[in-house]
């Protein structure tokens, strides 16, 4: 079983009750949490190369704006730059989201180990599912499915990068830079062209405006 764990949780309430099942059900003796991404991030940053080496981190995908300027604005911002630093950390997302396309490139780009839909009995599938991972498993909420046809049609992270961007009113060109600033390829404006139009194809949309209205309706981004 894990010895030293990290929460990255926004919401005091959830926080505490992660801690005190950790320690009272798995009997984890270093339990740490921290309210937003950039502290999290930099415990790990701290510790990752010492004996004190965090080995499992439990995040959140959202976290709410506040005054303070942020590095990470999201748990999966979080979960790129901790795996990147530590390859060997086990990861495991404690989230609202339901949706299979958001969580599927979780375990298929970042490569976490375990997902977990926060509801009713989720403190007991975080139980189970640190079980797993601490076994060599891998855990998802059983209500997720990600074998579904649409989920699965490729809307991998580019995809999902591009169509965010688009609903946020940025052009091809604009999106094209931020591809390259964040290292996602393909990032050519005909590669982008060429997913846009296959995924207008794919959804019976005229223009990138219907494309994400549609993709919106469906809860796709």
């Amino acid at each position: 079983m894990f010895k030293k764990v990290l929460i990255a949780e926004d919401f005091q309430g959830d926080n505490k009750s992660i801690v005190d099942t950790l320690k009272a059900e798995l009997n984890i003796p270093q339990v740490q949490e921290e309210f937003y991404c950039d502290k999290a991030y930099n415990r790990i940053q701290l510790t990752h190369n010492t004996p004190e080496a965090f080995e499992l981190l439990i995040t959140d995908l959202s976290f709410k704006e506040n005054h303070t300027p942020r590095t990470f604005t999201s748990g999966v911002e979080l979960i790129e730059a901790a795996r990147k630093l530590q390859p060997d950390l086990k990861i495991i997302v404690n989230s609202m989201e339901e949706q299979a396309v958001k969580i599927k490139p979780l375990f298929d780009t970042y490569h976490i180990n375990a997902y977990v839909c926060k509801g009713r009995q989720s403190l007991d599938e975080l139980v189970k599912a640190i079980q797993a991972v601490a076994s060599g498993n891998t855990y998802l909420s059983p209500q997720i499915d990600l074998n579904t046809a649409r989920n699965v049609f490729e809307l991998d992270e580019v995809d999902l990068f591009i169509l965010k961007h688009l609903s946020e009113g940025f052009n091809k060109k604009e999106i094209r830079d931020k591809l390259k600033l964040k290292d996602l390829r393909p990032n050519s404006e005909s590669s982008i062209d060429k997913r846009v139009s296959k995924l207008f194809d794919e959804f019976g949309a005229k223009n990138s405006t219907e494309l994400v209205a549609k993709l919106i309706r469906e809860g796709l981004i």
